[in-house]
């Protein structure tokens, strides 16, 4: 069987071998792609768009296929037409059975789409839903206030990108989602948020249902009370406003009114940190607004930004913590929370989107109302308070993330979908 991917980037063994910079995200990708190479009668092929070329970049490592199409110079709220054109080749040099889409954010999801639906062959692709713009747009203020979101720092004056046109950003890209999602027949997903948000879109598709791999590093590794840095929260990722970072800074005073040794640990740059003028003036006002915060609530001696972590720093990261905290206002599933719950590090997230499918209150996870910075303060507190509830929602995620996350069940369940629409051709 022949499986065509797209993806938004390149996986880790073909930037290796390009020598091109990694990309420390999409570790679902790296699991699922792993474990297809292994079977003999599966030739996968993976697609991506690529910066700095004219042309089709073709190549394969690893018994794996690439192709790297030309990335458009426009930004992901303008169509370009050409890409279908790129689509169209590649399709016709893979002839593949089933062709497997892997997000809807931008708009050569809909290229790609559109390509299928010129050459006849719908009916082989599936989208497989990560994140929903035109329903994340709707959460992208996440109650900062008025003059967080109308300002500008001077890298958003010059890009006319702040916080309210990131938002109508998101409303542009939402449209091409739509107008792919309503086209195509089948749709992979693996949450209640995902199902409902899809069937509103399209009802007429087929709605396949599959669990995720994680990366191969988050099977190796436990999480040890004894061993992680008390008191410390780690976050992993905080750069836009639908990740609730403010609200973690928010309930850092109430956190460290008990635990005075508190500390959190974030991925991405420090917005304090001192820059050249050229860095700081590429600074968002988003940033300069976390900057502020975090001056706010005298932080600056609280938080270490880890700047970006590859998949051995990250699940470092997360076993040296006592907590991990999600507190976005919007999200499908986290990968995040499901990567801390395969370790059994405790986490406490918000109750939004497809994370409700991934806690069970109290018994692997605590959860609370995303715009309530003092419910997560608590449950912080709670469990650094209490060891046996530690070690209980530890043991219990570990058990629940293995059963979520099985390689060899989520392999079978991808592959006999694969083989249900070649079945449907």
């Amino acid at each position: 069987m022949k499986i065509l991917w797209l993806c938004n980037m390149m996986l880790p063994k073909i930037s290796e071998s390009l020598s091109k910079p990694g990309y420390n995200s999409g570790g679902w990708l790296v699991g699922l792609s792993n474990d297809l190479l292994k079977i003999d009668d599966i030739e996968l092929s993976v697609c991506f768009p690529i910066t700095f070329q004219n042309n089709i970049l073709e190549g394969s490592v690893e018994n794996l296929n690439y192709y790297g199409f030309p990335k458009t110079k426009n930004k992901p709220t303008v169509y370009d037409e050409k890409i279908e054109y790129y689509f169209e080749n590649i399709i016709k040099k893979v002839n593949p059975d089933v062709i497997h889409i892997f997000g809807t954010e931008f708009p050569h999801t809909l290229a790609m789409v559109k390509a299928c639906e010129k050459l006849g062959i719908l009916n082989k692709v599936a989208v497989n839903i990560q994140g929903l713009v035109w329903i994340y747009e709707r959460h992208y203020y996440a109650s900062l206030p008025a003059k967080a979101i109308m300002s500008f720092s001077l890298r958003d004056l010059i890009k006319n990108d702040n916080i309210k046109m990131q938002r109508q950003d998101f409303i542009k890209r939402g449209r091409f989602e739509l107008e792919a999602l309503k086209k195509v027949s089948h749709i992979i997903g693996r949450t209640d948020w995902d199902k409902a948000c899809t069937e509103q879109i399209n009802p007429n598709a087929t709605y396949h249902f599959c669990n995720e791999t994680l990366r191969d590093e988050f099977y190796k590794h436990k999480w040890d009370i004894n061993n992680c840095e008390k008191h410390s929260i780690f976050i992993s990722q905080w750069g836009y406003p639908i990740k609730g970072f403010h609200f973690m800074l928010e309930a850092m005073p109430a956190i460290l009114d008990k635990y005075p040794d508190a500390h959190i640990y974030a991925t991405g740059e420090n917005p304090l940190q001192k820059k050249s003028i050229i860095n700081n003036m590429k600074q968002t006002y988003f940033h300069k607004y976390i900057g502020k915060l975090i001056k706010k609530y005298h932080l600056q001696d609280k938080i270490t930004f880890l700047g970006s972590l590859n998949e051995q720093q990250m699940c470092d990261r997360f076993i040296k913590s006592h907590v991990f905290v999600s507190s976005s206002t919007v999200e499908n599933e986290s990968n995040s929370v499901s990567e801390a719950k395969i370790l059994g590090v405790p986490v406490v997230a918000s109750f939004v989107g497809g994370v409700t499918n991934r806690i069970d209150f109290n018994i692997d996870g605590l959860i609370y109302q995303h715009d309530a910075p003092y419910m997560l303060a608590h449950y912080v507190c709670k469990i650094f308070g209490d060891d046996n509830l530690a070690l209980e929602l530890s043991q219990n995620a570990i058990k629940k993330a293995y059963e979520t996350h099985n390689r060899e069940i989520n392999l079978l369940t991808m592959i006999n979908i694969y083989k249900e629409m070649g079945e449907q051709n």
